[in-house]
């Protein structure tokens, strides 16, 4: 047992530290801003240091554990603990929403509630990676609904109320296939009712009962993470929202699906998982296909950005289903890489539209003259986006395609036939890039209009952009960063499962 309280120090410190901001001053908006911004950077340095200093890399246990028992009635504790998977999407969460509280600068209405939610969020992001009980998972899966409801519905574009609704049902929906799967496991093991991971992790259940469970788990996880068909409400949320908060949910809140897929579904009910992995695989092919194929069609940026994520999440399931090494190490890799481009691209996106107030492509054009900071960090991160060498989602996506043709799990033809298809998808994946930044800086529509001049990027949002660009060529470059906290979980944990 670790002593200090690390875990439990780093998910409720934003959330209290974030109620603080109703009782300061009134001096402006100023003050809220410094102060959230302080919290969230004291925050990365607390977790930074948590995993720096007492975590060690080549165990593949869970590390930094704690275990308060909280209702004794039916085995439900404050336990929490990390491993080689979540260590990753936690740090990201922390980089991610520090940039994201920077980047929410021109935001003035409602100020405290706006900064408030932003840290709450915080909380209900980082609870589901670390928390090692199967009801505390749910219940910091579900505290992170609410505040992205309330920053959709009031600082939305015009259908923002539209897309809220749309958000939280479809959420809220899957959380009760959550909660039922989650009573299921507790329920149907061994003598007497059970929450914690490790021991759900070691039981064993009827087939036909570990499937439906995992259906339950899947359903769930495939609504967050979106895999097709249950994606619809991800284009219409990040269509309307503030780029702030696209931010913080393509870099993390599609990730907590993914992650979900990985903690539970596999480590929890193995057998089920290689029942369905042959279907992974074609949904997750269909999945990047049908994805790179409608973002064209697009016409509201955020929309099309928000098409390329769902395409970018089908290599994950894909990653997932190969139940190989390479593959889930690909899949943990491709969560944090493309949580630092979807990021980054919803970023720009929103710092364009600050300057030019226009949604849609076809009224834009032009722009790289005025705006050329903009344009050029638009450019280098569109081509990380459609896997560039030299950037994390080529090196993501690769490791991916090792992964299916090194998985011993199916046969030589299956392989050459899903990597064909994935391939195609591959392909797709430029055309929308390249035809979006064609038609947002290039020509010269606006550049014509009246009264034209635009401000370009400021210090703070090339700051913002640089310290998302750093990170995607260092992951492109020497990807072993991520590697060496996933591959002993990784290797355990299928030698443990799979292949016994």
């Amino acid at each position: 047992m670790n002593y200090f309280p690390w875990l439990t120090i780093v998910v409720l410190f934003p959330i209290f530290a974030g109620s603080l901001i109703f009782f300061l001053p009134h001096r402006g908006n100023k003050v809220i801003r410094w102060y959230t911004l302080c919290i969230c950077i004291i925050e990365l340095l607390l977790t930074t240091y948590a995993f720096g200093y007492d975590f060690q890399l080549d165990d593949p246990l869970i590390q930094l554990t704690e275990d308060y028992k909280w209702i004794d009635f039916f085995d439900f504790s404050w336990r929490f603990g990390i491993d080689g998977i979540s260590i990753g999407p936690i740090l990201l969460t922390g980089f991610i929403t520090t940039l994201a509280t920077l980047a929410a600068r021109p935001i003035t209405r409602e100020c405290r509630l706006f900064h408030f939610l932003m840290l709450a969020m915080y909380s209900g992001q980082i609870g589901p990676f670390s928390s090692q009980d199967l009801l505390l998972f749910f219940i910091m899966w579900e505290l992170e609904l609410i505040p992205v409801y309330l920053l959709l519905s009031m600082w939305g574009g015009k259908k923002r109320l539209y897309s809220a609704t749309k958000f939280i049902l479809y959420t809220a929906g899957s959380s009760a296939f959550l909660l039922m799967g989650i009573l299921g496991i507790c329920l149907s093991g061994s003598n007497e009712p059970t929450l914690n991971f490790e021991t759900s992790a070691n039981q064993s259940y009827p087939i036909v009962l570990e499937m439906l469970f995992y259906i339950g788990f899947f359903i769930a996880f495939a609504v967050k993470s979106p895999i097709i068909p249950l994606h619809t409400w991800l284009p219409d949320t990040h269509g309307e929202a503030h780029y702030s908060t696209c931010m913080l949910l393509a870099g993390i809140l599609l990730k907590m699906g993914a992650y979900g897929l990985v903690r539970i579904n596999m480590e929890l009910l193995p057998h089920a998982h290689s029942l369905f992995s042959p279907w992974l695989m074609i949904v997750g092919t269909i999945q990047i296909i049908y994805a790179a194929s409608t973002s064209p069609g697009q016409r509201n940026l955020k929309k099309r950005i928000a098409y390329s994520s769902v395409s970018h999440m089908g290599f994950i399931i894909i990653g997932l289903g190969s139940i190989s090494d390479t593959g889930l190490n690909g899949a943990i890799l491709q969560i944090i890489s493309h949580g630092f481009i979807g990021a980054a691209l919803f970023f720009l996106a929103g710092t364009s539209y600050d300057r030019i107030r226009l949604v849609y492509l076809d009224e834009m054009g032009g722009m790289a003259i005025t705006i050329p900071k903009i344009f050029t960090n638009f450019s280098i991160l569109s081509m990380a986006s459609l896997a560039l060498p030299g950037m994390s989602g080529f090196v993501a996506e690769l490791i991916v395609f090792f992964g299916i043709l090194t998985s011993p799990k199916y046969l030589l033809m299956t392989k050459i036939l899903i990597t064909f298809v994935m391939a195609i998808g591959m392909i797709l994946t430029p055309i929308y890039s390249l035809s979006m930044l064609r038609q947002m800086f290039y020509g010269y529509k606006l550049f014509n209009a009246p009264n034209y001049y635009f401000v370009d990027s400021g210090p703070r949002e090339l700051f913002v952009s640089i310290s998302i660009l750093l990170p995607v060529i260092a992951i492109g470059i020497y990807p072993d960063f991520v590697f060496s906290l996933s591959v002993d979980k990784v290797e355990a944990l299928l030698f443990n499962y799979f292949y016994p």
